[in-house]
């Protein structure tokens, strides 16, 4: 008996990552197209730290109200700054949204109807819980420069506020180590369009082997 297929989850899980500004959000897109049931550990986030989020009451009572926006939710930029320049207050931050993050990221996958389940997460490189799900890793991949240039056109962040989020990622390196797939998104959207499709064809013959 295969021990090592009874201990992996059910279903098929393909771990997505890639640095700031790589596409991995494009390359989700894109599975997600090809039928692929998409969990978004940072959409999941957003949900939590909206106006009513799960997470807020936390926030609040860690941050304080200068934290919030308006309207209740989290400011994410006043909260990117405040992150970034105290590491103790990243920490407190992970500290809340984490456990919570899991948690509702594995609900998702549980219920997922496709044929095998995108895990699209940031940090999952740097996080051993996530890559214990995972069957597969999947890397979107592109030189540095490329992604600072596009988190500039998106964002307007500055390069130096853009390095220091990259900074605090796993290097282009680590991740393409860790990666059993890897998707060049130094190119057209059409390029990137195919890529996927041919890891779509191949993912849905590993579950269907129920590898």
């Amino acid at each position: 008996m295969d021990t090592d297929a009874i201990s992996r989850p059910s279903p098929f899980i393909v771990g997505l990552t890639g640095g700031i500004g790589s596409g991995k959000s494009a390359a989700a897109e894109n599975f997600a197209a090809c039928g692929a049931t998409v969990v978004d550990t940072d959409a999941i986030a957003h949900a939590l730290t909206t106006a009513g989020g799960a997470a807020m009451p936390a926030i609040r009572d860690a941050f304080g109200p200068g934290l919030l926006a308006a309207d209740g939710s989290m400011d994410r930029a006043a909260m990117r700054a405040l992150a970034f320049s105290q590491p103790q207050a990243r920490t407190r931050l992970e500290a809340i949204l984490h456990p919570l993050i899991r948690t509702e990221s594995e609900r998702e996958c549980a219920a997922a109807g496709g044929a095998y389940v995108i895990l699209a997460v940031p940090l999952l490189i740097e996080s051993g819980s996530y890559r214990e799900r995972c069957h597969r890793i999947c890397v979107v991949d592109c030189p540095e420069d490329l992604q600072i240039a596009r988190v500039r056109a998106r964002s307007g962040l500055e390069e130096t506020q853009i390095r220091a989020i990259m900074d605090a990622q796993a290097s282009r390196q680590e991740r393409l180590a860790a990666a059993d797939d890897v998707i060049d998104n130094s190119g057209s959207l059409e390029d990137l369009r195919r890529q996927v499709e041919d890891l779509d064809r191949r993912y849905r013959q590993e579950a269907a082997r129920g590898a």
